[in-house]
């Protein structure tokens, strides 16, 4: 396991990040307990969770679990998404999130928490709000540092210039969804957290499972999978693009002899601008099996394969025009150059 820089900070992270989301619903207290405990073993340090995960019970497994450990592990939690009945038990105000920023302490059994990250931006409240607040959560050593999750790109942007211009402290992460059928933010986000040395850590690498091919039109889903929780998401996935791509996928992983999920999972390592994919595991085999994917880098070959089989119709159309770019240029050049020669 190699680590890196959480973006422009100085802390490093593994490659894999261990996500939360499904402990205390789909998997029990002990099995996510093992499973978090055993990832540490293989060692990843970076462990993402929010206090909106199966209401909170994510939070109080994950603090179970590195107990004894707690300064060798990089905790990232959330806040922003409704945990109660009342008119603030939600949204980015300075009072939902003192507020919670004291409730996810509580549960994690832990003084403080290396990345608090705003979950969804808040539109009824000013952004400079709530970077405040986060500041002075920072100032106050509750928090490290500030992230945020599925910001666009202009938002993103806004906060780094509030944040830059009333010295507050900025967003070192973004936590977008991204994988191989969802590749949007290559538009926008991506370039921007390039420029600004943001961390990338994207959710999802998996599209929730469907990139494992278990998930078939044509055939019921697991029992106990995500997919049979929450059906109407899975089923979003199963496109006829999605299928054509998820085919021409299981061509590559038998010519190399990797899973699904280690192709997807590698397909996201060999990107520069990704700090640590969160991938989530439900069973100890999952886990040993996306683990093991650092090991194996995907063959040039491959990568390029799968990033052509799965490029959007917006980069296609985006490459085409900078080939026609570079086409007229070239014929401008040429132009210049023949009356340059006439004129001699």
């Amino acid at each position: 396991m190699e680590y890196k820089n959480l973006g422009k900070t100085g802390v490093k992270v593994s490659e894999l990040c261990l996500g939360t989301m499904i402990y205390g619903q789909q998997v029990d207290e002990a099995s996510s307990i093992k499973i978090i405990k055993r990832a540490v073993d293989l060692g990843i340090n970076f462990i993402d969770t929010a206090d909106v995960y199966t209401e909170g019970r994510s939070e109080e497994i994950v603090g179970k679990a590195i107990e004894g450990m707690r300064d060798e592990i990089v905790l990232a939690t959330k806040v922003r998404s409704t945990v109660g009945p009342g008119p603030n038990d939600e949204g980015l105000s300075r009072k939902h999130i003192m507020q919670g920023v004291d409730a996810s302490l509580k549960r994690l059994g832990t003084d403080y928490i290396d990345l608090y990250q705003v979950h969804h931006v808040d539109p009824s409240t000013p952004l400079k709000e709530t970077l405040t607040a986060l500041n002075d959560l920072v100032r106050a050593g509750k928090v490290h540092y500030v992230g945020c999750s599925n910001f666009l790109a202009w938002q993103v942007e806004k906060a780094l210039r509030i944040s830059e211009v009333n010295s507050l402290e900025p967003f070192v992460t973004v936590q977008p969804r991204y994988n191989i059928i969802d590749r949007d933010i290559e538009q926008e986000l991506l370039p921007l957290c390039m420029e600004e040395g943001i961390g990338v850590i994207p959710y999802s690498p998996l599209a929730g499972g469907f990139l494992t091919g278990k998930y078939r039109p044509d055939r019921p889903f697991p029992e106990g999978s995500r997919g049979q929780l929450r059906p109407e998401w899975m089923s979003r996935n199963i496109t006829p693009r999605n299928q054509e791509i998820l085919q021409k996928m299981e061509k590559i992983t038998k010519e190399i002899g990797m899973s699904m999920s280690q192709l997807s999972l590698t397909w996201l390592l060999a990107n520069p601008a990704i700090t640590s994919p969160i991938i989530g595991a439900s069973k100890l085999e999952q886990l040993e099996d996306n683990v093991e994917v650092v090991n194996h880098p995907l063959p040039t070959e491959a990568l390029k394969r799968i990033s052509e089989v799965s490029k959007p119709d917006w980069l296609r159309e985006q490459e085409e025009m900078e080939a026609q770019s570079r086409v007229f240029q070239e014929q401008r050049r040429g132009y210049w150059q023949k009356r340059l020669e006439e004129k001699r």
